[in-house]
């Protein structure tokens, strides 16, 4: 899983990804392709 900043720009990487807010951390996750995952701060 990747740590970024900003997660805009991997959000249009793939078009299954989906932002999702837990626990206060804003994740990408993608079911069909994992390997898009990455977590913000």
């Amino acid at each position: 899983m990747k740590v970024r900043n900003s997660l805009r720009s991997l959000k249009s990487r793939h078009r299954d990804c989906r932002i999702v807010r837990r626990k206060g951390r804003v994740y990408v996750i993608n079911k069909t392709n994992p390997r898009f995952k990455a977590r913000q701060g």
